[in-house]
């Protein structure tokens, strides 16, 4: 997936859940993530985020982190 794509989608999933609770919407990111993109997705973004995450919403930084510290 192209790097703008990726991030326009992952940014959409965060305003999505951008009015709930701040834990709830951490939450409900990471937990999208998880259940509806594919590992490679997953490893792409998460790599993204190593190389700067430029342009990820805070939501997206904060789930990445979450799942990339519970695994």
């Amino acid at each position: 997936m192209k790097d703008s794509t990726m991030v326009h989608n992952a940014n959409q999933i965060a305003l999505f859940f951008a009015t709930y609770p701040h834990d709830e919407a951490v939450t409900g990111v990471a937990n999208h993530f998880s259940k509806y993109w594919e590992r490679r997705m997953r490893d792409q973004i998460q790599q993204y985020v190593a190389e700067g995450g430029s342009g990820l919403h805070g939501l997206v930084l904060e789930a990445l982190e979450r799942l990339r510290t519970a695994a």
